[in-house]
């Protein structure tokens, strides 16, 4: 199973940055949690982000390029 997951990951980190955002909105719609008011504000977060995204209002950022700027940073 966990080789599975990596995969499935390894597939999910290679997609657009907008479609990873919602990837991880579909899957944060899964969680079973018991607070709903929790999940449907990160939807909000994550609806207003893509209207700025394609908007232009906001740009999206490489995750491994962000990632490696802040560990750089952090020497």
């Amino acid at each position: 199973m966990a080789m599975e997951s990596a995969v499935i990951e390894h597939e999910a980190m290679n997609l657009p940055p907008i479609e990873r955002a919602l990837l991880a909105d579909r899957l944060l719609q899964t969680l079973d949690t018991s607070d709903e008011s929790i999940i449907k504000a990160w939807g909000r977060v994550a609806e207003k982000r893509l209207e700025k995204y394609r908007s232009g209002e906001m740009e999206a950022f490489d995750a491994d390029m962000v990632v490696a700027a802040l560990r750089k940073s952090l020497r």
